[in-house]
């Protein structure tokens, strides 16, 4: 019986030289909360970790015993080495039970590295204070499947997001600043400003300044050679306040930020704005897709915050400060190293929230662990949220702008969660559990795999093998077991393997690893859903199509018509989509669970991030900032006498 090899596969014990130090698990029944099970385990000085890793210590930036930052001058040692597979682990429809896409990655690389005695690195996303001090929690992982130091790798960690936010919102600041400046001085008077006169002598051209006038097509360098035309086009900015395309964002849920005034102590100036989370950020994203510390200071000063009234885009390098922002972020490309609980190495680097963002593990981190494994060996990289949402992203963003190819798909469902998508009651926070969570039922289980083959089906069209994992949990019987593996197979996923590393950690993944090394073995034939040259608006409905919406159905406002014209015309046509939406139903609807069929993609607004590479487009009614419920996680985190974190979950 599946349940039965799972737990007898727990107790065995695998003694063998590795290739990484291990922690040897004692596991509890009932398993510990998250916190008692990281403070249970000793971590190794994060030095062991990276040179059992093949990281020299000179190449390590050290944030204490537990974590540290790696550089991105490893490459050049490492050179062209031979790289590793890559599996890219993402899931089905979330539901409120939650599906353990972290856990079950962790577990999978514990069982690699501790068990399997293979070359491994897992790549997760840093997560967000907002989910940690919210309902949520936090993302390191679950039970004995786990990243740690898990109270700091959820809060803080090396700074990577306070760096984000601080960028993010210096350019929020420079821009307004700026344009209170446009509205109550002259470009004459503006212009004096930035090219003051020092000791009777015109103070020179900042380099942004330089890079502003040639972009303006302005081919001078001396500031008394300007016209007057000309020092009106180079000092005016010249946006709308209603055409201002730049938030500021807090690493917060903070519902009452959504929609604010600013400018209520300025003359002449007051205009609507609002807050963002931080991981929806455009520096965040700048931040996982660059390849090094020049891409990425390129990439912010492409961003663009409006349009101005000529039809000029307005960037950060126009501001002016793309290169203070550069200088405050410029630790944050170093992927952070830290480790599982058995030992196994884990880069921590990019933001979470695949349904405002594009939600994935940063390429320097994917590139890095790639080589350091080598051709042997695996590298396990997170797409967030559903597969309809996170891996549609991870393959036609991130793989198209980084050139990296995945070997391998992991599908992690529950049975739980297929039960509610087969048509199972509705769950409440505090409210015991309906019976049909807790007793067979098998028909409710196979109902629900339709939402699983959906996913499965979709991964697929990628030309990837994919293998479903199931995170099994204590109550799951053979028979809805079974049902899971039929459907799975019958959708074309090559395997479909229980997991059980919550309660055991790697050995409760030794089966699941070794199926995905032997997926990784078949010939991938990997290809993106939609070209380069494809119209934005038809790309939009080819993603729309794979959530089971028909290319009718999806509609565009006039906002956001206009708005792709304007991108189209300016050269940002090749751009990939990253579409927002809600991740609880393949539709815009949240309340649709399972298969739906039928419904209305309405893109109410876009975005261009043209820092990152890719184009938003806002579909339904989400939210780039989530709110507090009544009773958030907050209320159960302390801190006692000694520093010990308590609360975490």
């Amino acid at each position: 019986m599946l349940t039965q090899r799972l737990a007898r596969r727990a107790t065995i014990k695998v003694f063998q030289k590795h290739f990484f130090a291990t922690n040897r698990l004692v596991c509890k029944n009932p398993v510990p909360s998250d916190l008692d099970v990281a403070q249970s385990v000793n971590p190794f000085h994060i030095e062991e970790i990276a040179a059992d890793s093949g990281i020299n210590k000179e190449e390590l930036i050290l944030y204490g015993e537990t974590k540290a930052k790696v550089k991105l001058s490893i490459r050049d040692r490492l050179g062209d080495n031979s790289k590793g597979k890559l599996v890219v682990v993402t899931g089905i429809t979330p539901t409120p039970f939650g599906e353990g896409k972290t856990t079950m990655a962790c577990g999978i690389h514990q069982a690699m590295t501790a068990h399997h005695n293979f070359k491994a690195f897992c790549n997760i996303r840093q997560p967000s204070l907002g989910p940690v001090f919210g309902v949520k929690g936090g993302a390191a992982g679950g039970g004995y499947s786990q990243v740690i130091p898990m109270d700091e790798f959820n809060l803080h960690l090396t700074g990577d997001f306070h760096a984000v936010a601080a960028a993010h919102n210096l350019l929020g600041a420079a821009l307004d600043s700026r344009l209170i400046h446009e509205v109550n001085q002259s470009a004459q008077s503006i212009f004096k400003n930035l090219c003051p006169k020092k000791k009777g002598k015109r103070q020179g051209f900042a380099p942004p300044m330089l890079r502003r006038l040639k972009r303006l097509g302005i081919d001078k360098t001396d500031p008394d050679s300007l016209t007057p035309e000309e020092i009106k086009r180079f000092a005016h900015l010249d946006l709308a306040l209603d055409a201002v395309n730049w938030k500021r964002v807090v690493d917060m849920n903070d519902r009452a930020l959504r929609g604010i005034e600013v400018g209520h102590t300025e003359k002449n100036f007051l205009r609507k704005t609002g807050f963002d989370i931080a991981s929806a950020s455009e520096c965040m994203a700048v931040l996982a897709l660059s390849t090094s510390l020049s891409d990425m200071k390129e990439r912010l000063r492409r961003i663009v915050v409006g349009i101005s009234r000529g039809g000029e885009f307005v960037t950060a390098d126009d501001v002016g400060c793309s290169g203070a922002m550069a200088a405050i972020m410029k630790d944050t490309i170093h992927p952070n190293l830290m480790q599982s609980l058995e030992g196994g190495p884990v880069f921590v680097h990019g933001g979470p929230f695949a349904n405002i963002a594009h939600g994935c593990s940063s390429t320097t981190a994917d590139d890095i662990a790639l080589r350091l494994v080598g051709k042997d060996g695996y590298v396990l990289t997170e797409a967030g949220f559903g597969a309809d949402i996170g891996l549609e992203k991870f393959m036609n963003i991130k793989c198209r702008l980084s050139g990296l190819s995945p070997d391998c798909v992991v599908l992690v469902a529950t049975i739980r969660a297929l039960k509610m998508h087969g048509g199972g009651p509705a769950v409440s926070s505090g409210k015991p559990l309906p019976a049909e969570y807790l007793q067979e039922n098998v028909e409710l289980v196979k109902n629900g795999a339709k939402n699983m083959q959906h996913h499965v089906r979709n991964a697929a069209r990628y030309g990837v093998p994919v293998v479903v994992c199931i995170n099994a949990f204590p109550g799951d019987t053979d028979n809805e077991l079974m049902a899971v593996r039929a459907a799975a197979l019958e959708a074309g996923a090559v395997d479909a393997v229980p997991c059980k590393s919550f309660e055991y950690g790697g050995e409760g993944a030794f089966d699941i690893a070794g199926s995905i090394s032997k997926a990784c073995e078949e010939s991938s034939k990997f290809e993106l859903l939609y070209p380069d040259e494809m119209a934005l608006e038809e790309k939009i409905r080819t993603i729309a199509e794979t959530y089971g919406a028909s290319a009718s159905d999806v509609t565009f406002s006039d906002v956001a018509t206009e708005k792709l014209r304007q991108y189209t015309e300016s050269g940002y046509g090749n751009f990939p989509i990253c579409m927002a939406k809600t991740p609880l139903s393949l539709s815009t609807d949240p309340e649709l669970k399972g298969v739906p069929a039928g419904f209305p993609i309405h893109i109410r607004d876009v975005r261009l991030s043209a820092g990152a590479g890719f184009v938003v487009a806002y579909a339904g009614d989400i939210m780039t900032m989530p709110g507090l419920t009544t009773r958030p996680a907050y209320f159960d985190v302390d801190v006692d006498d000694n520093g010990q974190i308590k609360g975490l979950f």
